[in-house]
C-alpha cells in the first residue's frame, strides 16, 4: 500500500475499530431504548444519524480489511471514505450545535455521545491519518452533497406519506418540517427560524466548505510526507 507508513496503519487500525464499535453500540442502545425516547426503537434507522453512522462504520471495516491484507486502496474507495467522513461530520455538528441545545441535558445520553460525538471525531482523525494514501481533486467535493440530498428526498417522501419518525411527527428534524410556520422559504422568530429550503442550502454550503478544508489538510500532509 503506497504512501502509508506502518505507524499510520497501526493508528488507523485502532481508530477504525473505535468508529465501528461506537457506531454499532450507539445504534443498538438507541434501538433498545424504545420509542419513548428521541430516535429510539426501530425508528432509529429512519434518521440520518443512524444511516451515516452505519455508513462510516462499514467504510471503516472495509478499510480495516484492506489494511490488514495490505491491499491497494482504490481512488474510488477513498472518495467514498471522504464522503462518509463529511457526512458523519454533519451528523456531529448538527446534533451538538443545533439539536442538543433544544433538547437540554437529556440529549447527552451514552448512545447520543457515541453516535454524535465519538464516531464523528474519531472518523475525522482517521481520515487525516490516512489522508496521504490517495489525492482527491477539489472538484470531487461536490460528492459530499449526495448523502444529505438523498436523505432530504427520503424525509420529504416520509413527510408527504405521513411516516412517523417519532410519535406525532412526520419529519425527522425540525429543519425538515416543511409544514412549519416558516414553510420552505419563510423566516420566523422561533424554531425553525427559517424555511426548510434555506436550511438545506446552508447545510450544503457547510458540507462543501468542510469538505474543502479536509482536502486542503490532506494535501498539506501528503506534501510533507513526500518531502521526507
Amino acid at each position: 500500500m503506497n504512501n502509508i507508513t506502518n505507524k499510520q496503519k497501526c493508528i488507523s487500525y485502532i481508530l477504525k475499530l473505535i468508529v465501528a464499535l461506537s457506531a454499532f453500540t450507539g445504534t443498538t442502545l438507541s434501538y433498545l431504548a424504545g420509542r419513548k425516547t428521541f430516535m429510539g426503537g426501530s425508528r432509529v434507522f429512519m434518521y440520518f444519524t443512524t444511516q451515516s453512522n452505519l455508513l462510516i462504520a462499514v467504510i471503516c471495516l472495509i478499510g480495516l480489511a484492506l489494511l490488514l491484507k495490505d491491499k491497494e486502496i482504490s481512488k474510488a474507495w477513498y472518495i467514498f471514505k471522504f464522503v462518509g467522513t463529511v457526512s458523519i461530520t454533519l451528523t456531529g455538528v448538527v446534533f451538538c450545535f443545533v439539536l442538543a441545545p433544544t433538547f437540554g441535558a437529556s440529549a447527552w445520553n451514552i448512545q447520543n455521545v457515541l453516535t454524535h460525538v465519538v464516531v464523528p471525531v474519531v472518523s475525522v482523525i482517521d481520515f487525516i491519518v490516512v489522508s496521504s494514501v490517495k489525492r482527491i481533486e477539489k472538484l470531487n467535493v461536490l460528492y459530499v452533497t449526495i448523502p444529505p440530498i438523498l436523505y432530504a428526498i427520503y424525509a420529504g417522501i416520509g413527510y408527504v406519506k405521513g411516516w412517523q419518525f417519532a410519535e406525532g411527527y412526520n419529519y425527522p428534524y425540525f429543519f425538515l418540517n416543511w409544514g412549519s410556520k416558516a414553510g420552505a422559504f419563510g423566516f420566523v422568530n422561533e424554531l425553525p427560524f427559517m424555511g426548510s429550503a434555506w436550511w438545506m442550502l446552508v447545510l450544503m454550503i457547510f458540507l462543501i466548505v468542510v469538505g474543502l478544508c479536509y482536502l486542503v489538510i490532506a494535501d498539506v500532509i501528503t506534501k510533507r510526507i513526500n518531502r521526507r
